[in-house]
């Protein structure tokens, strides 16, 4: 059995040896142009686009897995950066857990972005490009039978041709020639079906192969741009705060600073301006201080008249004898601490109104006391004409409620509806609140003189704060 079997291997080498030598003197002869040979243009028309596109589909591949390797080094590098980037991120810092959280979802975008191109586009075009092997194999067996078939029909024709036929020799030649040609003709239909069919699908595997690609590529970026753009914004509130918080310092500073040094309204007024500085920020609006009471508020003035003996000479002088009448007392029924009547006194101080003491109220020729213990109205002289134009600020009305007038030092933008816009340079006629329990540590109410000498109504005052003004 051993015999038989190594008797038929040699027999088998023996017979495809013999083959080798018939297709080697075959193709010998063609090329010598001493033998015939079978050409199908359309045929080698179609193993040429098989070849350019067995080429190119293998260029594809080896780019398209060049690129995954660049996505997967990406992913790596994204996720030292983001490890990175939530090590360093401070605890107390604005938006810990979003940025932990951020750092996760970067790393889940990747690994899908990654999976989804070796699942779909890679995987459509590694079996694309499976049937390529076989289909090359079939073709170069196809031309080696086409060579056997050549082979066998000249042998046959030469047999033929001879000047002694054998008639043995003649019809194992004829039988031979009719098995080589059966094998090349099936081969050859085959392959004739199939490499047209195969070059016309090259266009679907092409579109299903980018069309995948760039469906992932728009989903992973979009997805990776709404991270990208809440980094963004943590970002930038994380430098808003750290902006605060040196904004508050240095108001700090500035206000110690203040502090230390004084303040001299009288002195800044007259002086030549300096560089501008911004003010600090504009206090809180705590709850409001009460209002003093009358008797607090007139020893204010005593003291106030105390500490200027000149200014007191300088308008007794110009006044005469009658300025030398103390300022009136008040009755009993004007002694409540609501802000209704506390307004109504004020404003009947403005305008001159006299109180007990059973004096009548003068006549607008006559001289009367302001809030801040300056006559006000009367026909006294020029002097007389320059405190009531210091105390009005306008020649014109004074509004209800007129305490004293200021001037904006520092530009100022409302940030709610009840607070008065200040441009630098503005006068505001300083107002009393309605209620002063509504009055919050310094905050002012007032209304812009220019509002009020054209339209002569409060309807646009506000509040602001003092720290922006100057009193004039």
């Amino acid at each position: 059995m051993a015999e038989m079997g190594k008797g038929g291997t040699a027999g088998k080498l023996a017979i495809s040896v013999q083959k080798r030598l018939t297709r080697a003197q075959e193709k010998v002869m063609q090329k010598l142009g001493k033998a015939d040979e079978t050409r199908d243009a359309a045929f080698e028309e179609m193993v040429a686009n098989f070849n350019k596109q067995m080429t190119e589909g293998g260029k594809l591949q080896k780019d398209l897995k060049a690129y995954l390797l660049a996505v997967k080094t990406m992913h790596d590098a994204s996720r030292r950066l983001q490890d990175c980037l939530a090590d360093m991120y401070e605890p107390d810092w604005f938006g810990k857990e979003e940025m932990d959280a951020l750092t996760e979802d970067t790393d889940t975008l990747w690994l899908d972005y990654h999976q989804n191109i070796m699942d779909k586009p890679l995987t459509s075009l590694d079996s694309y490009l499976a049937q390529f092997p076989d289909i090359k194999a079939r073709i170069a067996k196809r031309d080696r039978k086409m060579v056997d078939f050549d082979s066998a029909r000249h042998h046959f024709s030469s047999l033929q041709k001879g000047k002694k036929k054998d008639e043995a020799k003649i019809a194992k030649a004829e039988e031979e020639l009719g098995r080589a040609q059966k094998i090349f003709e099936e081969l050859n239909v085959e392959l004739q079906d199939e490499l047209p069919s195969l070059w016309d699908n090259r266009v679907g595997v092409y579109v299903n192969t980018f069309q995948g690609l760039a469906g992932h590529q728009e989903k992973f970026h979009g997805e990776m741009s709404k991270l990208s753009q809440n980094l963004n914004d943590i970002m930038t509130k994380l430098e808003e705060q750290r902006e605060l918080k040196k904004d508050a310092s240095a108001a700090a500073k500035t206000g110690e600073g203040s502090r230390s040094e004084g303040t001299n309204h009288s002195e800044s007024a007259s002086s030549a301006p300096k560089a501008a500085q911004r003010p600090g920020p504009p206090p809180s609006r705590p709850a409001a201080r009460p209002a003093p009471s009358p008797d607090l508020r007139q020893q204010r003035a005593d003291s106030a008249e105390d500490e200027e003996p000149d200014a007191d000479s300088a308008v007794t002088a110009a006044t005469g004898p009658t300025t030398t009448q103390q300022a009136p007392s008040w009755d009993p029924w004007r002694e409540q601490t609501t802000a209704e009547h506390e307004d109504q006194r004020h404003l009947e101080e403005v305008r001159g109104g006299w109180g007990g003491g059973g004096h009548a109220a003068p006549s607008s020729s006559e001289p009367g006391w302001g809030a801040d213990g300056a006559q006000v109205g009367g026909d006294w002289g020029d002097a007389g004409e320059a405190q009531n134009a210091v105390t009005n600020g306008s020649d014109g009305d004074l509004p209800p409620g007129f305490l004293y007038k200021v001037k904006a030092v520092h530009e100022y933008a409302a940030t709610d509806g009840d607070e008065l816009e200040l441009k630098i340079g503005d006068d505001v006629l300083v107002l009393a609140f309605d209620n002063p329990d509504e009055q919050d540590d310094g905050w002012l109410l007032g209304v812009l003189e220019a509002h009020w000498l054209q339209n002569k109504d409060t309807s646009a005052k506000g509040v602001f704060p003092e720290n922006f003004t100057q009193k004039v």
